[in-house]
């Protein structure tokens, strides 16, 4: 089974990368995006019968910094 976990960084927490990826958007002629914020995405395979839950615990724990990170789960 499959689980995609993703995590994006807080509101209101400072995005050097996404401020960067601005930034050359603007170089390349893109004036138009207002904002970018990174985030990643975790791909899991998880044996059947692994919950939601399990996969958010496995998250907290190790996949995102839940200080400054939030982290969605998805099973498939």
């Amino acid at each position: 089974m499959k689980a995609r976990v993703t995590v994006s960084l807080k509101p209101g927490v400072l995005d050097p990368q996404g401020r960067a990826i601005q930034h050359a958007l603007e170089g390349l002629g893109f004036p138009d995006v207002a904002e970018v914020r990174v985030g990643k995405v975790i791909e899991l395979d998880v044996a059947d019968g692994t919950t939601e839950d399990q996969v958010a615990d496995m998250a907290r724990k190790l996949l995102a910094n839940t200080v400054i990170e939030n982290f969605k789960v998805e099973l498939a």
